[in-house]
């Protein structure tokens, strides 16, 4: 269909985005990058013709897979992010003045460098805080090797698939439980159950071997169609019984303003629906 994106990610589902002007396409080693302006959604990038961010509602997948941890955890100084080539993670990581070290491991230089001419607003100046710390490289690998404790990490993975699939796996899961430090939270995008429900079970398979307390939380985001998108979440601390008094403190102690979460949403998202419960090992 001229003038449109489509994507097909799903066997019996497919969305199309109206291309208003292509800003970039190009093969790299990895995956194949694409730009083009939209008149909802602004600028979008997709790999491999799979959306992945946009302007209009990256806000969305950012604020939850960042905030909800961080808040929840209380005393986050030290964040790992696996993946997040387009800088919306680090982003809003790096909101929170009390974190103090960032680091961030992405596979694909190229999805970094164009994201910065292509997607400045994603980023927002995030590459050019001194807190972060960019390593060009395997996030398995890194995950294995590493010696360096995090209070939170967040994979910011694509979908199990390629490069991505890796990121998946109970081994790799093992070696970002080792890498957390005392009452750390691992959180993970796991697609949108409706659809991907097979990639939710695997993962909580894995975390409920792992943590004490394994679970997903959820959010709508319109361009990853299908219903809600499930986010991972494992700890073995206490951070899920975190009240709802002690998140607006801290929420209004880190002022922050967020398009989409609030302290509300955050336990609110916890609730999961039947259909999403029974996915659950």
């Amino acid at each position: 269909m001229k003038g449109w994106s489509i994507e097909t990610l799903h066997a019996d589902h497919a969305q199309a985005l109206r291309e208003d002007r292509v800003l970039y396409d190009s093969e790299t080693d990895h995956q194949r990058l694409r730009v083009f302006e939209n008149p909802t959604f602004g600028r979008i990038l997709t790999l491999d013709d799979v959306v992945q961010v946009t302007e209009g509602d990256n806000f969305i997948y950012h604020e939850m897979l960042t905030h909800v941890p961080i808040l929840a955890h209380g005393a986050a100084r030290r964040v790992l992010i696996i993946g997040g080539g387009d800088g919306g993670m680090a982003r809003e990581v790096l909101r929170h003045a009390s974190v103090e070290h960032v680091t961030m491991i992405e596979i694909d230089a190229g999805v970094v460098d164009f994201s910065r001419q292509y997607l400045p607003g994603i980023s927002a100046g995030a590459f050019d805080d001194p807190r972060l710390h960019l390593t060009i490289a395997d996030g398995a690998d890194y995950m294995r090797e590493t010696a360096e404790r995090f209070d939170v990490i967040i994979v910011d993975s694509t979908d199990p698939v390629g490069p991505g699939e890796v990121l998946f796996t109970d081994t790799f899961y093992g070696h970002a439980r080792r890498a957390l430090a005392p009452g750390g939270i691992l959180v993970t995008q796991n697609g949108v159950p409706f659809l991907q429900g097979e990639e939710l079970t695997n993962t909580m398979r894995a975390f409920r071997a792992l943590f004490s307390d394994a679970t997903c939380y959820l959010a709508t985001v319109p361009t990853y169609a299908g219903g809600p998108m499930a986010f991972g979440w494992g700890t073995d601390g206490s951070a899920r019984q975190v009240t709802l008094t002690q998140l607006r403190d801290r929420f209004a102690a880190a002022g922050i303003a967020s398009d989409y979460y609030t302290p509300e949403v955050h336990l609110a998202a916890f609730a999961l629906p039947g259909y999403v419960a029974r996915l659950m090992p």
